[in-house]
């Protein structure tokens, strides 16, 4: 059935809206002590990477959720997917009955520190903006965005950007070319909300510092130097990565072998990612990590990329 919204616009005759969105990759992602409301204040670089997921809406007589592509059996179909849950608080915000198809076409891994759920709630809630032709303003698709977790900001707008509280407050920060990317994609999921639990659990007794966007890090990002950049990243959720799937660190250590600048767990993992200095080797060690079998499969990307965007 459909949510009891009373309809006061008429949604747009549009046939279908489709939005193509980045996953994300966290250069930094410094995590300070739990708060009293549970979640963690961070510094977190984020960057838009080019795999993408696409959302068509298209109108129907409820609201349904399909999706297809890799691991598509693992997306939740039900109202708790971030992507119904972004037509319906658009909905409700403009009294519009959300009555609209939204099919995921997945390219993005699945819980895998990636931000793939939250990119398609990003997705969707652009894809209903324009089908239902809202007028909503970027400041109030970014508001909702918020509402919907702290990673969906980002990957409304893509690029490059430092997101404190949260996560959800974000400073678009400058890029100075091109980074290039292997992503090693593991075996099933690991839960953000178990990450960091583990690392509250890690960092129990000790004294968590504030958390801050690291200069020399803005500074690479800013010249386009992989080999600076790969000095300076970092990701505190890494060890709880570690702890909870201690496999990754073969990962790891597969894909440094192969040439990589630097490894690191992507966000709260399980995918690893691999900072290279060209296509060349990006190539060779998508194909050492695959051989490696310490990983389902590897994929090459570059970054920055767009966010959400209407195709």
């Amino acid at each position: 059935m459909t949510d009891s919204v009373t309809a006061t616009e008429s949604p747009s005759t549009a046939a279908s809206v489709t939005v193509r969105v980045p996953a994300k990759v966290n250069v930094q992602l410094a995590v300070g002590a739990a708060r009293p409301d549970g979640f963690h204040d961070l510094a977190n670089v984020f960057l838009a990477v080019g795999l993408y997921d696409e959302v068509t809406a298209t109108p129907a007589d409820e609201l349904a959720i399909t999706c297809s592509g890799p691991d598509a059996a693992q997306v939740p179909l039900d109202r708790g997917n971030l992507a119904a849950r972004a037509a319906l608080a658009l909905a409700g915000r403009y009294g519009i009955e959300p009555a609209v198809h939204l099919h995921i076409a997945k390219d993005i891994p699945v819980a895998g520190g990636m931000a793939g759920g939250s990119a398609d709630g990003a997705a969707a809630l652009l894809a209903c903006d324009a089908l239902w032709s809202t007028g909503a303003s970027r400041e109030e698709l970014l508001e909702i965005c918020a509402e919907l977790g702290s990673d969906v900001p980002f990957n409304l707008i893509g690029g490059a950007a430092l997101g404190t509280g949260r996560g959800e407050l974000l400073t678009p920060l400058t890029t100075g070319g091109t980074f290039r990317w292997v992503f090693a994609v593991a075996d099933g999921g690991l839960s953000t909300p178990v990450v960091f639990g583990e690392f509250d659990r890690l960092t129990a007794g000790t004294d968590v510092p504030e958390p801050t966007a690291a200069p020399a890090l803005l500074d690479a990002l800013a010249s386009g130097d992989p080999v600076a950049l790969a000095k300076t990243l970092s990701n505190d959720l890494q060890a709880a990565a570690l702890s909870l799937r201690p496999s990754l660190a073969a990962t790891l250590a597969a894909g440094t072998d192969a040439g990589a600048l630097a490894a690191l767990v992507s966000g709260s993992g399980p995918t690893t990612a691999f900072l290279v200095p060209d296509e060349a080797t990006a190539h060779r060690v998508a194909a050492a990590l695959t051989a490696s079998g310490t990983c389902r499969t590897a994929r090459v990307a570059v970054s920055p990329a767009p966010g959400a965007t209407v195709v």
